[in-house]
This record gives structure tokens, sequence and C-alpha cells, in this order.
């Protein structure tokens, strides 16, 4: 691909409009062989960006695969390109649908695409990608999806470097990482980014009173006339606009059609109820509406309920995963059209149908979630709001949020005013993932591969910091290494030991000598009040701050605080004071004559103000020199002495170390701490890197040791059981292909093994779920033979750490026999009277049984009878509705 393909198309000709900035950059940038990221707002155009890569594929008889998340957006896009580029030009290939499939563009759900890419070695164009130039990925933000993002990933992965990629998306937070990725993993690839909407949105806010702007005129901040005023209350149910009241609104405004997303079935549901008696369509409308309706209706007599048709001919429809496919896609068709002006939702519609409003209004900001209630993520408001304004129709689309009980203007004009979050990386290894790749690569390809995930990439971005920290260890230790290195760390250990016994010694003499001080002092409590005026005092403690004890004279007993006395004292400085029994620690051996104490004249009038000095006088200057002093020690405890003696042995040994002749020992000892420090948190940020680094690898392996335990893998070769189990699309290929493979469904005839497979690849149903009719005796049987194998599994899973569902419940064993009676014959209304289920839910259910079923006579290793049962199950079960026209 160069700049001559650019030459070869004429884009006036193809698009006679005014192109978008962003739009004539992304053609650019496929033209010079780019692959391209575009990142826009819902609704902005960025399919014309996919039509291009086919337009110019044709033009030079290539191929383009155009891949979409969902069965029913694939259905739509390859009605739409039939009508642009002509039937002979585009086929479609899903799990159930093959036309046309050699076409020049090939409309694909995202996993077909993905499975086509795990038979070829990486880097290879094989016999299904033949002279396929580039291939679209619609909706490239599903990569968020928890259930089936890793598709994404995948394909962009394994994708041939020769294809161009062009990955279609909805505004995301991290779109600049996204690009780098692709660029690293598959080669140059160019971010295609814009805020602008060729249909700018306004925010408006519904409440009893009216309909307001949400946002103040700058549209940085909620309007102030919806705040409350005063002090906060909560509000009750008639302070909300009922669904009547805000569809008058939109409808007196002039603001229909409208999607009006509610985040549940019965919510929509109940919402026709709520408007039944309007109409909003003019008589020739109506009159038009009648007429598809009844053609529709005689072509299939079964999809028209009259709880459905009744509001559908006065322009008012619900869509969602109960109402029945084919009348969805009627309702999608006559909304488009301008004949349907208000759908009730639910949020699914927002993923990627093409089904634009001039308005969308957001019935609550907050919905249901596995975890509990929780406010809507900026996502998926963006996603919901993006639907309004039609391109070509409206000059401006509106986005009405609703006032709740429990949500208000505040609260919706933060969620309006919110960024997309970025995409969060949703790779994770399954079993078929770990067996198709081994069939056609080397263990470290595959580990290679696994590298290259975006959530690896991701990962490698937050581990930049410790990256850099690991450098910044790894010098600082070579430093010290050096500084270090003629030392022998056992010099530095010995004299660290003798320095912390040293420490500890010194902690003993402390406690030693408190101990001694406290038997002293108890000792000296009872004998003061004994002692003969003139004796010697020394005195530390509480009153008396002091480095050494201090000797004093007594002179003379005082009374104190209750029974307890005080003592005037006279220090050899020829100062008097007054003291405690507790600030007398020894008592000396000698006292004055009494002559001295006769020649003093003692200031009892001295303040007695424990620890204080006061200036004695001549007389007792001469006195205070005539006071006999004898040395004191509060070390002449023997246990204090013998510590002593510890300590100083010890002491002595450090002061003599060989450690001294290589430098200070202290800064030494630091130096060497500084470095165990410094190893240790090596450890650490290597052992985090490493650990965030391999997790994908650690997954595979966890795979490949249960695979193994089953027989599945002989080291890294996939054996029978194993190259069953690759050939198999489901939540747990390993479990589905051990349970074909196990001979116990063989005897089953088609119905029951219909019934049979669903109980295989199916959650339990909800509690309150019920059909009359019974399962099938020999299903029951036969499953009861599996339940000792998918006990087994289970154990092993969880003993390497494995979270892979092995479905067989014994709730969805109730409901298996509707499985079998759809494949005896039994008619869709006669159905859908003997279960609870909506239709919808009953279509999906059928439909996962027919995909999986159309699965088996494909996979290796099985015997000749369950693939002809299975061939005749999906013959009896394809009617309408399961079976319906693109």
């Amino acid at each position: 691909m160069n700049t001559s393909a650019r030459a070869s198309l004429n884009r006036t000709e193809i698009f006679p409009f005014p192109l978008d900035p962003f739009q004539v950059d992304a053609l650019d940038a496929l033209d010079t062989g780019s692959s391209v990221v575009v990142s826009v707002p819902t609704g902005s155009g960025k399919t014309l960006v996919g039509e291009y890569a086919i337009h110019r594929a044709i033009s030079r008889n290539r191929r383009v695969f155009y891949t979409t998340p969902l069965k029913a957006l694939s259905n739509q896009k390859f009605r739409d390109f039939c009508e642009l580029f002509g039937a002979d030009q585009v086929g479609i290939l899903t799990g159930d649908t093959s036309i046309n499939r050699d076409a020049s563009v090939l409309v694909m759900t995202t996993e077909i695409f993905r499975n086509m890419l795990y038979g070829t070695p990486i880097g290879q164009v094989g016999t299904s990608l033949a002279n396929v130039e580039a291939v679209v990925l619609d909706e490239c933000h599903y990569m968020n999806d928890s259930q089936r993002g890793t598709v994404w990933e995948e394909s962009i992965i394994y994708c041939p470097p020769q294809m161009q990629i062009v990955a279609l998306s909805a505004t995301i937070a991290n779109a600049a990482e996204l690009t780098e990725w692709i660029s690293q993993v598959h080669g140059p690839t160019r971010l295609i980014h814009s805020d602008f909407r060729p249909v700018p949105l306004e925010f408006h806010f519904s409440t009893v009173k009216g309909l307001f702007p949400l946002l103040n005129e700058t549209s940085t901040r909620v309007n102030k006339r919806l705040l409350p005023k005063g002090k906060p209350r909560r509000l009750r149910r008639e302070d909300c606009p009922t669904i009547r009241q805000t569809v008058a609104q939109l409808r007196d405004r002039d603001m229909l059609p409208a999607i009006f997303f509610i985040f549940s079935r019965r919510g929509c549901d109940s919402a026709i109820a709520q408007v039944s008696d309007y109409t909003l369509l003019t008589a020739d409308e109506t009159a038009e509406l009648k007429d598809r309706v009844t053609a529709f209706v005689s072509e299939n007599p079964s999809a028209a309920r009259t709880n459905q048709v009744e509001p559908l001919m006065r322009g008012i429809a619900s869509h969602h995963a109960g109402v029945l496919p084919a009348w969805k896609g009627l309702v999608e068709e006559l909304f488009q059209d301008g004949l349907v002006k208000v759908v009730f939702a639910t949020e699914t519609l927002a993923a990627g149908i093409n089904m634009p409003a001039r308005t969308t209004v957001i019935s609550a900001i907050s919905k249901r979630s596995d975890n509990g209630h929780r406010l809507l993520r900026a996502a998926e408001f963006l996603q919901m709001a993006g639907r309004a304004g039609r391109r070509g129709m409206d000059e401006q689309g509106y986005v009405v949020t609703v006032q709740t009980r429990f949500e208000g203007a505040k609260d919706a004009a933060d969620l309006a005013l919110k960024s997309a979050e970025p995409l969060v990386s949703q790779f994770t290894p399954t079993y078929g993932m770990v067996l198709n790749l081994l069939q056609t690569h080397s263990v470290p390809q595959v580990k290679s591969l696994l590298e290259r995930s975006f959530a690896q990439y991701a990962a490698s971005l937050k581990l930049a910091p410790d990256k850099q920290a690991i450098a910044e260890l790894t010098t600082d230790l070579a430093k010290l290494d050096v500084e270090l290195a003629p030392i022998p760390v056992p010099q530095i250990e010995d004299y660290e030991k003798l320095r912390q016994r040293a420490k500890e010694e010194r902690r003993l003499l402390k406690i030693l000598r408190e101990q001694a001080i406290e038997t002293r002092q108890q000792d000296i409590t009872q004998r003061l009040p004994k002692l003969p005026l003139g004796s010697i005092f020394y005195l530390k403690g509480k009153h008396v701050s002091v480095a050494q004890p201090l000797p004093v004279l007594l002179v003379a007993q005082l009374s104190g605080r209750g029974k307890v006395p005080y003592y005037l004292c006279l220090t050899e400085g020829n100062d008097w004071t007054v003291v405690a029994s507790q600030d007398v620690i020894g008592v000396g051996d000698t006292a004055i004559a009494q002559t001295l104490l006769d020649m003093l004249d003692p200031p009892f009038d001295l303040p007695r103000k424990l620890g204080q000095y006061y200036p004695g006088d001549d007389l007792s200057a001469s006195v205070a020199e005539a006071i006999p002093i004898t040395p004191f020690s509060l070390d002449d405890a023997p246990e204090v002495v013998e510590q002593s003696d510890r300590l100083a042995a010890v002491q002595s040994q450090l002061d003599t170390h060989p450690l001294r002749q290589w430098g200070k020992p202290g800064q030494l000892v630091k130096r060497h701490n500084l470095r165990i420090q410094l190893q240790r948190r090596l450890r650490d940020r290597q052992a985090q890197y490493k650990e965030h680094q391999t997790q994908h690898w650690r997954d595979f392996s966890n795979l490949v040791k249960v695979l193994r335990e089953f027989d599945a893998l002989i080291e890294y070769d996939p054996t029978e059981i194993g190259q069953a189990a690759a050939a198999i699309r489901g939540d747990n290929e390993l479990w589905l292909g051990l349970a074909l493979m196990s001979g116990y469904l063989d005897p089953l005839g088609p119905p029951e093994l219909a019934a049979a497979v669903y109980s295989l690849i199916s959650e339990p149903p909800r509690p309150d779920s019920w059909t009359n009719y019974a399962p099938p005796e020999s299903v029951l049987v036969a499953l009861a033979n599996l339940l000792p194998l998918r006990k087994e599994l289970i154990k092993v899973q969880h003993r390497y750490k494995v979270a892979l569902p092995v479905w067989l419940e014994d709730e969805t064993l109730n409901i298996i026999g509707v499985m079998e009676q759809w494949a005896l014959g039994v008619t869709w209304e006669t159905l859908g009277d003997n279960c609870s289920f909506d239709e919808g839910d009953l279509v999906r259910m059928l439909r996962r049984t027919v995909d999986f079923l159309s699965q088996i006579p494909h996979v290796p290793g099985l015997s000749d009878t369950i693939r002809q049962n299975a061939r005749r199950a999906v013959d009896l079960m394809r009617r309408f509705p399961i079976d319906v026209g693109i």
C-alpha cells in the first residue's frame, strides 16, 4: 500500500459531501499504508472510514473483512453494505449464517475473525485471509467487555502485519495508549481523535415543573436554577416526573423521536402502559405503519403479540432482550423510517445498533449491577447520550436526564461533564486459546504472544516507575559494593553483633541501677525521720536536677504535706533548700559537730517549695565550708558492679576491634546495613515487576497443567481430546470436549441431544423460571454419568487456580425439556405458553443450543452417530423465529 492508492480513488465521487477533518485525516492515513484507531463520539461518522477501506479494496480487486461485536449488528451491516456496494460484492459469516463467504466485503463477528486467525501461524496469511488488505474492527471499545474483550486483543495480536487494521471506537480516554500498543504488536498505526460532533448535544433535565437546561450557559456546571433552595429534603415519588409527563414534555417541545432508556425489561413494558392513550403519529404515518405491520405479521404470524402491536400502531414500542429478535428488527426499521416516535429500551440498544434519534432520555443515572446499586460510568452515559442527534436531519440533538428520588440535577450534570474512562484490558487465556496456539506455534512463540497483550503493554506503562526504581537501586547497590568490597563482611557482622550486645548490656545496667536506687530509697525513707540533725544527705531526684548526687547538710525537719516531713538543708555552695524524702538517694557516714549547728540561724520562714534554692549568709557560709564530703556512688550494689564489668568487657572488644583499621566502625556498619536494606527493596521490586510481567504466562501454564491432567496435552502437544476441545467455542472448551468425547451423549436422539448440550453450555436460569416440560429421562441418565468427571474437573481447576465455569446445574436440568420439545416440533405459541421465559430469552436459549450443535459435526474424534444427530437436531430447530433471514 502506498500513495498511488490515494490517486486511484476520487473521494468526491465516493462521498459527495464535505468530509469532517478527522475523516480526511483517517483516509490520508489509510492511503499512506498506516493502520488507524478512530476514536470519536458516537454518531460522528466513523463508519465512513470503514466504508472508504471497502471502496478502495473493491477498486483494486482486493478484499475487506468487516467485524462487529454482535450478530445483530453484523446482520445490519450486511444489509447496509448490500445496498451500498451491491449484493454480489458482500457476504456474511456468523455462527449460524454463511452467505457469499468469498465476497469482496465479508461481514462477520469478531469471534469468527479471531477463529480464522487461530488456524494460521502468526505473521502468515492463510487461505481464509488470502487477498484481504484490511480488517475493520467496529466498536473496538468492546475490548472493555469483561466476557468477550479478549477476542479483540487476540484479533489484533494475531492479525498479519500485511493487513491494515481499521479500529473504530467511541471516545476513550487512553486512545493514544491503544494506538501505540497496536503500533508495537502489528505495525505503524495512527490515532485519529476528535471531540467534534456534527450534531451538537444539548442536555436537559426533566422535573414535575417542566423541562429545563441541565447545564449553565457556559456548559461547565449544573444550571443553578435546578439546585434545591434551602435545606435539602428527601424527595417523594410525587416530586419526580412520571414517564407519561416526560414523554409529554418531549412531544410538546417537538423533541421526538426519542429513545427512552430504562434499565429493566419490566420497566420498559410498564412504561408503555403509562402512555396507553398517547398517539404520536399523523394519519398518513398511521396508514403507512399499518401497511408495514400487516405485511410483517402476515409473513411472520408467530412474531406478533397483541400487547406489542397495539402500542406500535400509536408510534410507541419497547426494545429489550426479552422481545422477539424479529420484532425488534421491525421496531428498528420503523424507528429509522420515522414511524415509531418513542422506544423504551434497555441500554443494550446503545451498544452498536444504528438507531439514532433526535432525543435520548436516560431515566436514571444509577442502575442495579452484580455488586449492588451504582452510578452509571461515564462511558455508559456517553454511549446512550451519543444516540441523540440524527446526522443530516437534526441541527441539535437532545439528551434528557430525569429527576428521581435518589439523584438530582447536580448528579446528572457531573456525569454529563465527565470524560470517558480508559479501556481496561480483559485479556484472559482460555483452554481454547491454549490448544489452538499450541497446534500452530512453539512454546516460546506462545509466550511471546502472551507478552504482546494490551494488558501487558498497560502493565509495562504502570511498571515504568518500578523499572526506574530497580535501575536506581541497582546503581546505588553497585556503588556500595565497590566501597565495601575490601572489608570482610564477617568483621562488619561481628562488630554489629558486639554493638547490639553492648546496647543490651547498657539497657540491663540501667534497669539494675533503677532497681538499686529504688531499694536504697525505700531503706532511706524509713531511716530519715530518725537521723540526727547534722547528717549528710545526697540529693538527686524529681526536685533536684543535677548531674551528680548533691551533698547537703540536714539542718532541721519541717512539717510537710500530711504526715510526710520536709527537710531544711544547707548545700556545700551555701544555699538553703527544702527537700522531700524522695529526693534523698543516700546518707553519709559522718555528721558535723553540734557546735557548728548551733552557729546557724536557720530561715524557718523559708517558702516550702521543693527544689528551690535560697542564698545563705556569711555565717552559714562558714558552716557550709565545714561540711564533710565523702565519695558517694550509686553503683556500689553488687549486681550493678557485676553488670558494669560485663559492659566494660564488651566495650573493650569494640574499642580494639579489627574493623577499626578500615575506618569508623559505626559508619561502616551503617553503610553495610544500608546495603542489606537496598538488597531487600530490590528483591521486592523485582518480584513485583516479575509478578505483573508473567501473569498471563502463569495463567497459561495453569491451564496447561489442567489439560495434562485430563490427557488433553502430552507435554505441549494436543492429544485427540485436546484437538476436540480446540475445535469448540464455549465458556469451558475442555469440559465440553470431555463431555462430547465421553460417549455418554452418543445414544441420545436429536431432540434429546439438544436438551443435553443446553445443560452443558448455560448458567442456571433465574430462580422463578419454570416449564411444564419434564426433562427427558434418557438425558438425565447420560448427564448423571458425567457428574464424576465434572466433579474431578472442578477439583483440579481449583488446585491450579483456574476459574472457568463447568456448567451442569440442577436448576438448568429442570428446564431442558424446552429444547427437546422445540426439536420435536411444538409451535412457538405452545412453547411460550408452557414456560416462563420472555420471547427474546427463549430465542437466545434456543439459538445458543443451535450454535453449539452446529459445532459438533466439525469436532474431530467424535463418533459419526453424535455428528449425525447434531446435524439433524440443527435442522429440526432452525425454523422461525430461531432461524430468520438477514
